[in-house]
């Protein structure tokens, strides 16, 4: 049975209708939120299979592209708990994580969660708090949990940090270190519109009222479900060795000071299986990892000066990294 043969049932009712499939959920929430993005499809797509691999989003890009727009019908397509945090300079740790407040009842100190105990954590321009908060996000987005006066408090589940910025003002911004920068499974650029997308949104004037309008289409219970299926997808040792030598390919890179990570291998394989199942496997072949190894690789590699001054970016290093590495025949 495939991927998208599972069905999400907890109890079978022969009265009841036949419960949705994973491929059929799966479309639910990318249309969804493609009714509010227009014409960035493969983006929204990459969106949704990086929930599903329990990973965390970037969206980095010019303003007015819809960055914001896409992170907040995700969250919006999901029937769970979301918070939005806009990131500013004065923004602090216990902003996110919350704080202890004393109650003079009992004489005791009572922790209240802050918004990072949501399933989805939209955070707006990430770039423009400063690196001590943005640092308290490292523990929370890897180990799904945060620690407060010495006492460590778990995070819900499903649980996703999407987080916005824009690339072109540097003015005011503190940039994300790469260490920040490796717990995102993925990033995405939106760019532009289509001229015929873009007449679709002055047609609906906007994504404020799409927005408005937006209703879950799936519950909390049955993305902890198909993340359950994303992992039992089956990675071959020929795709898994594929998956090691463009690591060792990046690391001997004469246009990278930096190449890939073993995190970086583990979240590639993760972003692998959720592509495979989006698409009705139950195993992967090579074009899942093709498919997801720009958004996924991108951002983890660092560019040497000189290569970057001859227009390398991180983009075209994968690309380079793709065209080295034979592809492995078979399954």
């Amino acid at each position: 049975m495939t991927a998208a043969q599972t069905d999400f049932a907890s109890a079978p009712d022969p009265t009841s209708r036949p419960s949705p499939t994973f491929a059929q959920l799966f479309d639910a929430i990318a249309g969804n939120v493609a009714s509010v993005v227009h014409g960035k499809r493969d983006a929204v797509d990459l969106a949704v299979m990086c929930l599903l691999a329990e990973g965390h989003l970037l969206i980095e890009d010019v303003p007015g592209v819809g960055k914001t727009s896409l992170a907040k019908a995700l969250a919006a397509s999901i029937d769970c708990t979301w918070k939005r945090v806009q990131f500013t300079p004065d923004l602090l740790p216990t902003d996110l994580v919350g704080v202890s407040v004393f109650q003079r009842a009992t004489e005791t100190f009572v922790f209240q969660p802050g918004p990072l105990f949501a399933n989805i954590v939209l955070a707006d321009e990430i770039n423009r708090a400063s690196p001590k908060t943005q640092s308290a996000l490292l523990e929370a987005m890897e180990e799904r949990q945060v620690s407060a006066d010495g006492i460590s408090h778990e995070l819900p589940h499903p649980f996703m940090v999407a987080a916005t910025q824009n690339p072109v003002e540097q003015e005011g911004t503190y940039r994300l270190p790469e260490s920040q920068l490796d717990r995102f499974l993925m990033r995405l650029s939106l760019g532009y519109p289509g001229r015929d997308a873009e007449l679709a949104i002055l047609d609906s004037n906007g994504a404020a009222d799409s927005l408005h309008a937006l209703r879950p289409v799936v519950s909390s219970e049955e993305i902890l479900r198909m993340c359950a299926a994303v992992r039992t997808v089956h990675i071959a040792s020929v795709l898994k060795s594929y998956m090691v030598d463009l690591a060792e390919v990046s690391r001997n890179h004469s246009g990278l000071v930096l190449g890939l990570s073993p995190r970086a291998t583990l979240q590639l394989a993760r972003a692998t299986r959720s592509h495979a199942a989006a698409h009705g496997r139950d195993y992967a072949i090579p074009d899942d990892v093709k498919s997801v190894a720009v958004p996924v690789l991108a951002h983890r590699v660092v560019l040497r000066p000189d290569a970057a001054s001859r227009g390398l970016t991180g983009e075209g290093a994968v690309h380079e990294i793709l065209s080295a590495v034979t592809v492995p025949a078979g399954r």
